[in-house]
């Protein structure tokens, strides 16, 4: 048995710490549970040895898919329907999930609100899993007694989502691995076939065909200065990278893709629908214009349709129309700005927002199904030339000699 120094939570404000006897970090949660406290930090006594902290609530926090949440949004709102207590049915998902990181996560929500806490707050402890979006339905679910509905609406939007990411992933898969099958063909036939050829090609006593020298030239630096090329690709990713933390990297990378040809105007409206499937979301659940577009611009991607919608926000903030204000921007598209105008004007602003949001989702559909079918053949007529050169380029030096003997 070992002792446990610990801090937790008693009810919503105040903390409490105290000691403990146990015979694993576990047994000791459990023990503090027990008592009706949510434990957020436990230290083990070690006399004069140097003690090893343990945040409790740091190691509830492991992988966790996103469709994961989506399905405890989706069974907590069937059992609240069904007229089971939120307790009880936050322990019937918690005992029957598999994940060991959501047990942890639903076990501190439990203890949250068995000690008096609301649902939205023992969200709110967990970012990483909870979105703001997500915590902002939940409270304004409990605020109007419509928790059932608030879940469901919210697994719904998710479940879009997750499908839209689904089928862009899978239109992008076998174009990927075309690519990573080519390039590992290519630097094979450059690293270990050309080698074999370049002692035949150097007896010749002839001027070589200028893409075998081309072919030769490559191979040779690809075998001698390859610890070189990872270096400077790595450092460029790295570099990347780094510049993407900064405001300005990002800025300048979302201008660089929304003026990609045919990719620019589906992260353009993939953005826009997401927004307004978000917003009109926040708006339906009750939530003010202000907070839910505030709320709304966070689950943009790009910086530039982000920093133009915070604009419209201050606007309307300052008393300003949102449609008006979208309208001096020649970044948003004239449909959406012109149905949102019309929709605030009559009153249906969410009504508006859905029929964008409906219109955006179809053509972003319509465009991960014209990539996909474009890039498949586009990537084996790309590897097919390259292949090609490689072939032609091998075989041109024999040719010749054929040519000569006769």
């Amino acid at each position: 048995m070992a002792n446990y120094n610990y801090r937790a939570k008693k009810g919503l404000q105040e903390i409490v710490s105290g000691a403990i006897e146990a015979s694993s970090e576990k047994e000791a949660i459990e023990k503090i549970s027990a008592l009706g406290y949510l434990p957020i930090h436990l230290e083990e006594s070690k006399g004069n040895q140097k003690a090893s902290a343990v945040s409790v609530m740091h190691k509830a926090y492991g992988r966790i898919k996103g469709s994961q949440i989506t399905i405890f949004s989706r069974q907590l709102s069937s059992l609240l329907k069904s007229g089971v207590p939120i307790l009880t049915a936050i322990n019937i998902i918690r005992e029957q999930t598999e994940n060991v990181h959501l047990k942890a996560v639903l076990f501190d929500v439990y203890n949250m609100i068995k000690n008096g806490g609301t649902f939205s707050a023992a969200l709110e402890i967990y970012p990483k899993y909870f979105s703001v979006l997500y915590v902002a339905m939940v409270r304004t679910g409990e605020n109007s007694g419509a928790l059932a509905g608030s879940l469901l609406r919210i697994a719904d939007y998710r479940t879009k989502q997750e499908e839209l990411i689904s089928r862009f992933r899978m239109a992008m898969a076998y174009p990927i691995l075309m690519a990573l099958v080519g390039i590992a063909t290519v630097v094979f036939m450059l690293t270990f076939v050309m080698p074999r050829l370049m002692g035949i090609f150097s007896n010749l006593g002839q001027n070589l065909p200028l893409p075998t020298r081309i072919l030769l030239t490559t191979s040779e630096g690809l075998r001698h200065w390859w610890v070189w090329i990872v270096l400077v690709i790595a450092a460029v990713i790295l570099l990347i990278k780094q510049q993407l933390k900064t405001k300005m990297g990002r800025l300048s990378w979302s201008l660089f893709k929304l003026h990609i040809p045919i990719f620019g105007k589906f992260a353009l409206k993939a953005d826009l629908a997401c927004f307004s499937r978000t917003l009109e979301l926040l708006i339906k659940s009750g939530l003010p214009i202000l907070r839910a577009l505030q709320i709304s611009v966070q689950v943009l991607d790009n910086e530039i349709i982000k920093e133009r919608l915070i604009k419209s926000h201050r606007d309307l903030e300052q008393g300003g129309s949102f449609g008006r204000s979208m309208k001096d921007s020649k970044l948003l598209p004239l449909f959406m700005v012109n149905l949102i105008s019309v929709g605030e004007e009559s009153g249906n602003l969410a009504s508006a927002l859905g029929e964008v949001a409906d219109s955006y989702e179809r053509d972003t559909d319509e465009m991960i199904r014209i990539m996909s079918s474009l890039l498949e053949p586009l990537m084996i007529l790309v590897m097919g030339l390259i292949v090609g050169f490689i072939v032609v380029a091998m075989l041109l030096p024999i040719f010749e000699i054929n040519m000569m003997a006769k």
